[in-house]
C-alpha cells in the first residue's frame, strides 16, 4: 500500500516537472511534435525516410532557415520585419545582373560577400528608420518592402535571368556528397546546405557569448530598462536589422544559385511561414525570448509539414489551408501556455 501511494504521488510530480519544462522551453513542444509527425508519416509512407526525401527537405530548409535566423534576432529585440524577402530579391537580382553585364570575372566568394554587405546596408536602413521615426517596425518594414521591390522592378529589371554566371552555377551544383538510390538515381547533398548550420552557429555565438546578444534580449524585454542599463538602443536596432538583412542577402544568393535562375518576382509571400517558424520555435512577438535551437526546430517543423502534405497526396490548393490551420492551433497552444506560466509566476 505504501509503495502504491508513493508511486501515485511520484506520477503527478513527474507530470508537473514535464509541464514546467514545456512551459519554460516551448521549443521542446515543437521538437516533440516534429518527432511525432516524422514517426507517423514514416509508418504510413516509408518513402518519407528515403534519402531523396531527406535531402530535398534539407535543401528546402536553407533559405527559410537563413530568413528565420534574421527574423529571430529582430523578434528577440521586440521588433518584427516583413521586408527580408524584398531585401533578398533586390540583392540577388541586382548582383546577378551586375556580374553578368559588368564583372563576369568576379569570384563566387566576392559575390557572396557583396550579397551579405548589400543586404546588411538595406537592413540597416530599416533599423535607422525604426529608431529615428519611433514607429512600430512592422509599419516601417511594410513600407520598405514596397520601396525595395519598387526599386527592383522600376529601375533594375523584370526579366527572368535564365543564364547565370558560371561561378554561380558551379556553386549551386557543388556537391557535399553523392549517393545512388536503389533505382539508380543519383542524390546530391549540395555544399550550400552547410550555409544554414554555419549561420545558426554564428547566431548562437552572437546571443550566448557577446554583449550585443544580451543587449538584444534586454531591449526586447523592456527597452526603457535596457536604456537605463546603458545599452545603446540606436545601435541595437541598427544591428539587428542589419544582421537580418545580411542573412537575407546571403539567402538571396543561395536561392539564385540553387535554382539556377534569377526571378525578380521570387520569394513573394514567404514572409508568413518564416515568421511562423520562429514563433513555433518559442519566440514571442513581444520580444525578449526565444532561442536559436528553437528557431531551427521551427524551420524543420514547417519544412517537414510542407513535404508531408505532398507525400500524402494533399492537393496544392489545400496545402495553405492545412498549414495555416496548423500554425493557428500551434500558436493558440503557445499563447495559452505562456499565459498560464505568467499567471503562476505572479502567484
Amino acid at each position: 500500500m505504501e509503495l502504491k501511494a508513493a508511486a501515485s504521488q511520484a506520477a503527478p510530480g513527474r507530470r508537473s516537472a514535464a509541464t514546467d519544462l514545456f512551459k519554460r522551453r516551448p521549443e521542446l513542444v515543437s521538437l516533440f511534435l516534429l518527432a511525432v509527425i516524422c514517426v507517423a508519416v514514416a509508418v504510413v509512407n516509408p518513402a518519407f525516410l528515403q534519402p531523396s526525401s531527406l535531402v530535398d527537405m534539407g535543401r528546402a530548409s536553407v533559405v527559410t532557415g537563413l530568413f528565420a535566423l534574421g527574423v529571430f534576432a529582430i523578434l528577440a529585440a521586440g521588433g518584427i520585419d516583413v521586408s527580408f524577402t524584398a531585401i533578398a530579391a533586390l540583392t540577388m537580382y541586382s548582383l546577378t545582373l551586375t556580374v553578368l553585364t559588368v564583372a563576369p570575372w568576379m569570384p563566387m566568394s566576392l559575390i557572396i560577400i557583396l550579397g551579405i554587405v548589400s543586404g546588411a546596408i538595406l537592413g540597416a536602413v530599416n533599423g535607422l528608420l525604426v529608431y529615428g521615426l519611433r514607429v512600430p517596425s512592422l509599419i516601417v518594414t511594410i513600407g520598405t518592402q514596397y520601396l525595395f521591390r519598387g526599386i527592383l522592378l522600376a529601375f533594375i529589371g523584370t526579366v527572368w535571368l535564365m543564364e547565370l554566371p558560371p561561378q554561380m552555377v558551379a556553386f549551386g551544383k557543388a556537391s557535399l556528397f553523392d549517393f545512388e538510390t536503389a533505382n539508380g538515381a543519383t542524390i546530391t547533398l549540395p555544399v550550400y546546405f552547410l550555409v544554414f548550420p554555419a549561420a545558426a552557429i554564428l547566431t548562437w555565438l552572437l546571443f550566448q557569448k557577446t554583449l550585443m546578444g544580451r543587449a538584444i534580449f534586454a531591449t526586447g524585454g523592456n527597452a526603457e530598462v535596457a536604456a537605463r542599463l546603458g545599452y545603446d538602443q540606436r545601435l541595437v536596432h541598427v544591428f539587428v536589422f542589419a544582421f537580418a538583412g545580411a542573412l537575407a542577402g546571403l539567402a538571396g544568393i543561395v536561392h539564385v544559385s540553387a535554382n539556377r535562375m534569377a526571378n525578380p518576382f521570387d520569394l513573394v509571400g514567404s514572409e508568413i511561414p518564416v515568421i511562423a517558424a520562429v514563433v513555433l520555435g518559442g519566440a514571442r512577438i513581444t520580444g525578449g525570448t526565444g532561442s536559436v535551437f528553437g528557431t531551427v526546430v521551427g524551420v524543420l517543423l514547417i519544412t517537414v509539414v510542407n513535404n508531408v502534405l505532398v507525400l500524402v497526396g494533399i492537393p496544392s490548393t489545400w496545402q495553405r489551408v492545412v498549414v495555416g490551420s496548423f500554425i493557428l492551433l500551434a500558436a493558440a497552444f503557445f499563447v495559452t501556455r505562456q499565459r498560464q506560466f505568467h499567471s503562476e509566476s505572479i502567484k
